[in-house]
C-alpha cells in the first residue's frame, strides 16, 4: 500500500513523489496507518510533547513506547525498544498528541507502565534485523514438515524474529487444542533459537498475511480494519443475498466483514416494510410474501395454492390491503392491485467505435468448383500444378484363390472398333472377360473359361 505522493512508481527501492523513502508525513505507505493531522500545528507555550510512541513491526504489529531518553523522533525513523529479552527493532509511525488518542482507543493507560525506546537503531541493529528477517521463509517452510512429521493438526502461517535475532515467534491457526511440547523441542534443535508459540484466530491470520480481496482491493483488515466485529447470515438475509457459503467467506474462511457496512442502511429501509411474513386474505384463496425489493419498494406476493405464479405489489398497497383485513374484510383478488412488470429491453453492443470485425484476419475458406463432366460432384482445389494428372493408388494385391485367369499367348485379342457398329460377337467376348469384382471367381469358373 501506498500513499497517492508515493505510489507512482520506485527505483532502487527508493519511491519517487513524495521522496521520502515512505515515511511520508501522512505515514500512508504502510498498512494500519494513522495521519497525523497534527504535524503541521505547534504545542501551546510551555507545554512538553507527549512522551510516548507508536512503533509499527512485522505485518502491521503496533505496540506503544515510552521516550524516556528525549530523543527526537519523527514519523519512519528505526529505533531499538524493549522486549524481553534484548531489544527489538521497529519503525515510529505515530508522534505527538495523537498517540495519546490511540492508546485510549487500545485501552492503554497512558500514565501506567509502558516499555521504553533505547535508542535510534544503528547500522549494526539494522543488518541484525535484516539478516533475521531473510530467514524467515526457508525457517516456516521447515517448521511445516516438522509439525506435518508429528502429525499435529495446526497451520503456522508466520514466523517473527526479534530484532536481535535472540527469540523468533511462531503463530499458528488450530481448531482445537494442540500439545506441541515436543514440537517446540524439535524446533529449538533444529534452528538453535529460542522459541515461542503463539496462537491467533482465522481473522488475524488473514489481516497478518493480507491478500486481495474478491471485489479487487486489498484486504481490509490488513490496511484499515482495527476491530473484528460478529458476523452473522442474519446480515446476508436481510440484504436478500444468496446463503452460499463460497460467496460470503472471505479469505480466512469467515463470513466477510464487509456484510456489516451497509447492513444499518438496509434496516433504516426495511422499517417501511411489512413483515416477510405478513399474509394478505382474498376471497381467491390466502397469498404469502415471497421475494421483496428494497430499492424499488416492490413485493411479490403468490397465492398458497399456486407457488409458481407470483404478482407484484407495492408497498403501499400492501399496506392498504393489510388494513382492509384488519377490519376482518377479503379484497376480491390480488391481480386487482398488481402492478404490471415492465420488461426491460436488452441493449445489444454496436460498432459505434469503428471497431473491425473480429474475423478479419481468418484465412478465407476454399470454394469448391463444380465438375463439369460429373454435375453433381464436386472437385476440391489443391495445390497440384496445372496439367499434371493425379496419381492413381495402388491396387490392392488379388487373393490366391480368386485371382483371374493369364490369358494365353495365341489367343487373339478383338480388334478396337467403335461401340455403335460393334458386333454382337465382340459385346459377348466383351462381357465374358469382364470380372466380377464384388464375387471373387471359383477354380471351376475359371476352368470353364
Amino acid at each position: 500500500m501506498a500513499c497517492t505522493n508515493c505510489s507512482t512508481g520506485s527505483k532502487d527501492g527508493t519511491p519517487r513523489g513524495c521522496k521520502n523513502n515512505g515515511t511520508c508525513g501522512t505515514d500512508s505507505c504502510n498498512k494500519l496507518t494513522v495521519f497525523d493531522w497534527l504535524s503541521n500545528m505547534s504545542l501551546p507555550g510551555g507545554q512538553e510533547p507527549f512522551d510516548c510512541v507508536e512503533v509499527r513491526f512485522k505485518n502491521g504489529r503496533k505496540e506503544f513506547f515510552r521516550n524516556t531518553e528525549k530523543l527526537t523522533l519523527s514519523i519512519g525513523d528505526i529505533v531499538a525498544t524493549e522486549a524481553s529479552p534484548g531489544h527489538d527493532v521497529g519503525i515510529v509511525t505515530l508522534t505527538g498528541e495523537l498517540v495519546k488518542v490511540q492508546m485510549k482507543k487500545k485501552a492503554v493507560n497512558p500514565e501506567g507502565e509502558v516499555p521504553k525506546v533505547y535508542r535510534k537503531a544503528s547500522q549494526k541493529d539494522i543488518d541484525i534485523w535484516s539478516e533475521s528477517r531473510d530467514r524467515e521463509e526457508p525457517m516456516k517452510v521447515r517448521a511445516r514438515e516438522i509439525a506435518i512429521a508429528l502429525k499435529l493438526e495446526m497451520k503456522i502461517s508466520d514466523i517473527e524474529f526479534q530484532g536481535d535475532a535472540s527469540k523468533a515467534t511462531f503463530y499458528y491457526t488450530a481448531n482445537d487444542r494442540v500439545d506441541f511440547r515436543q514440537l517446540i523441542k524439535d524446533f529449538a534443535k533444529e534452528f538453535s533459537i529460542r522459541i515461542e508459540m503463539k496462537q491467533v484466530g482465522f481473522r488475524q491470520e488473514a489481516a497478518r498475511l493480507g491478500g486481495i480481496g474478491s471485489c479487487g482491493r486489498e484486504l481490509c483488515c490488513s490496511t484499515w480494519l482495527t476491530d473484528f466485529r460478529s458476523v452473522n447470515t442474519a446480515a446476508a438475509r436481510y440484504q436478500q443475498l444468496s446463503l452460499n457459503p463460497q460467496k460470503l467467506a472471505g479469505q480466512c474462511g469467515k463470513l466477510k466483514c464487509c456484510l456489516n457496512y451497509e447492513l444499518d442502511t438496509y434496516l433504516d429501509a426495511l422499517k417501511g416494510f411489512p413483515e416477510m411474513d405478513t399474509k394478505l386474505y382474498t376471497e381467491k384463496g390466502d397469498a404469502v410474501c415471497q421475494k421483496l425489493d428494497i430499492f424499488k419498494g416492490l413485493m411479490w406476493f403468490a397465492y398458497t395454492d399456486n407457488f409458481a405464479h407470483w404478482h407484484v405489489l407495492r408497498v403501499e398497497q400492501v399496506k392498504e390491503i393489510v388494513a382492509i383485513n384488519k377490519e376482518k374484510k377479503r379484497i376480491s383478488s390480488i391481480e386487482d392491485y398488481a402492478v404490471e412488470e415492465t420488461q426491460s429491453v436488452e441493449k445489444n453492443f454496436q460498432n459505434a467505435v469503428g471497431q473491425d470485425s473480429l474475423t478479419r484476419f481468418d484465412q478465407p475458406k476454399k470454394k469448391k468448383r463444380p465438375n463439369k463432366k460429373r454435375p453433381n460432384a464436386t472437385v476440391e482445389k489443391t495445390d497440384r500444378p496445372q496439367g499434371e494428372r493425379k496419381p492413381r493408388p495402388e491396387k490392392p494385391q488379388r487373393q490366391e484363390r480368386g485371382e483371374r485367369p493369364q490369358r494365353q499367348e495365341n489367343q487373339e485379342r478383338p480388334e478396337p472398333t467403335n461401340k455403335n457398329n460393334a458386333s454382337e460377337e465382340q459385346k459377348r467376348t466383351k462381357k465374358r472377360y469382364k470380372p466380377n469384382r464384388n464375387k471373387p471367381s471359383n477354380d471351376k469358373d475359371a476352368s470353364k473359361e
